[in-house]
Formats: structure tokens, sequence, C-alpha cells
């Protein structure tokens, strides 16, 4: 494929120099694969949004290689630090209070008070960051409302030539977007991802609520329908019909035309990872409709639980 780049020390200075006069590229996290640009560029930040056809009032989430350009950018609170300290580099993003001579892009926090920040553990752009002298806005490479990519392939899927660079990675690790949690006054999960409540709750000795209201978006994953793959979705269903894609999970399923499983161990960590590849492959046989058995909604499982309720919007 002419825009999909294999990860090599020369594919990465090409990568490096596309960002640094303020264009787009499309790269892998351990999460999704997302659309890279410069945080400091009012220009990168808004061929992002074009680019994704995504609501200017929806932020993105910067990522940083480490604490030296956050502190400039950020406030680092007390319960930050001990987050950062146990799961960063990670699948975690945290909202923080941005400083006012933050060189942040105010397209890129939509004009907020606050910053969603993340220090990605993906090794191919944690190299490419440490490479930088500017942290990356990227959303998932996707065009809003629409499933997110886990491999090189999807982003080629949604954006075709638009997207001139695309550096590959391989699979995702984790397949499904970052839990973000908001770390002013009451402690709240915007979005659930890989880190739960419960792990976050412990390390800070503190209660942790997950917020429903999305009146206010200062994440991303807060609007009400996302992650969809643009057929009507039927959740906690019992019985597959004829015309209906059936997603299952576990290992009571014997295999059945229009059976598609997320985990025949019963694996919640591998039908995240499974997830947005299967209702991609759903969408590409051209199934008109999707029903969806009751998914547990423990550990990544709740992660899992919201995008199919976002999804299903």
């Amino acid at each position: 494929m002419k825009n999909i780049y294999k990860n090599s020390s020369l594919n990465l200075a090409r990568a490096k120099k596309i960002l640094m006069k303020n264009n787009i590229i499309g790269l892998p996290t351990e999460t999704v694969y997302g659309l890279a640009g410069n945080a400091y560029s009012n220009n990168a930040v808004k061929k992002i949004y074009k680019l994704k056809k995504r609501p200017r009032i929806n932020p993105l989430i910067i990522h940083y290689y480490n604490l030296r350009l956050l502190k400039k950018d950020a406030f680092l609170s007390e319960r930050f630090l001990k987050l950062y300290k146990k799961f960063s580099p990670g699948p975690l993003t945290y909202i923080l209070k941005k400083r006012k001579n933050s060189k942040i892009s105010s397209f890129a926090n939509a004009n907020l008070k606050t910053i969603a920040v993340r220090f990605p553990q993906n090794r191919i752009i944690r190299k490419l960051l440490g490479k930088l002298k500017f942290p990356l806005a990227i959303p998932s490479a996707n065009l809003s409302t629409a499933v997110s990519p886990v491999c090189s392939n999807d982003v080629l899927d949604e954006f075709g030539k638009k997207l001139s660079f695309i550096l590959d990675g391989g699979k995702c690790k984790i397949g499904l977007e970052s839990s973000v949690v908001n770390l002013n006054k009451k402690i709240q999960i915007l979005r659930p991802g890989a880190i739960s409540a419960k792990e976050i709750s412990k390390i800070l000795r503190e209660k942790v609520y997950f917020s429903n209201k999305s009146n206010k978006v200062i994440s991303p994953g807060m609007i009400k329908k996302h992650y969809s793959p643009g057929i009507p979705i039927e959740l906690n269903c019992k019985k597959m019909d004829d015309k209906a894609a059936f997603i299952v999970f576990g290992k009571r399923y014997k295999k059945q035309k229009n059976m598609f499983n997320l985990s025949k161990k019963g694996s919640l960590e591998e039908a995240a990872r499974n997830l947005y590849k299967t209702l991609r492959k759903i969408k590409k046989k051209g199934f008109k409709k999707i029903k969806v058995v009751k998914i547990p909604k423990s550990k990544i499982g709740i992660a899992i639980n919201d995008r199919l309720k976002k999804a299903a919007n």
C-alpha cells in the first residue's frame, strides 16, 4: 500500500518531518490507531478536525513523551502524580487544569480551561514523541462517530488518499480507547477503558464516580453516539435471527453462520481486542443489523459495554 509505511528509523524521520510542517499522519498506539498533529499548531489541529469531520466542541487528547513539556502546559496535582507513577506510560488519560501561558492550541482543547493528556505506551509512538519538541494531538483515526481503527489498513479504509502517511505498527495491543479520569474536584471516570475505576480508587484511596452526564463535553468519548459501524445494534440478545449478524462471547456458542465470537475462551481482554475488528468485518459483509449477547460488566467488560451502548444509540 502506497501510504502505509513500515516502522523503521527512516520512516520515523519522515513522520517527524511531516509533523514539523504541521501536517497530519496516521500512527499506532497501544489502544487504537490515531491521527496525529502538532498540538501547539492551530493549523495542524484544524486539519485533524476537518479530516475527521469532528465537532469542534469535542476536545482532543494531547500525547506527551514525559512530564517535562506537560509542566509548561498543565498544573500537576498530587492525585495526578500518584496515578502517573503507577499507570503511565499506558492507556490512561487525565483531565488537568490548563496553564494560561500553555502553548496548546485552544482548538485542541475546545477552548476549555482543562486539557486531556496521555502518555502512550506503544514503543513506536514513544520513539517519535521523544524526537519532537512538541506534544501531539491525537484522536482515533476514523471519521467522527464511526468505529475506531485497530490496524493500519483500517485507517486506510477510513481516509484513503486523504491521508498520505500511515505508520504501521501491527495490531493494537488493547483495541479500545484509553480510560479517561477527571481529577478536578471529585474523581470521575468520563470514559471507561483498560484501567478500571477500582484500580484508580485503590491508588488514590478515594471514591471514584462514573460520569453519566454529557451536557458539557470535556473529554473524548462523552458524545452519546460513537463507535458506530452505521448499522442498527441490539444489545443483550438471547437468540439470533437469520438476517442479523450475531455477536457472542464465550465457550457455550457453537459456530454457526452469521455468528461472530469475540472470544471463544471467554477472555474479556481478547474480546476488547476483537470488538472493533468484528464490527468492521460485519459491515463489510453487508449485514443490515447486529445483535449482541450480554457481555459481563467487569474489568474491561465495562468499557466494552460502554462502546456497544454508544454504538447502539
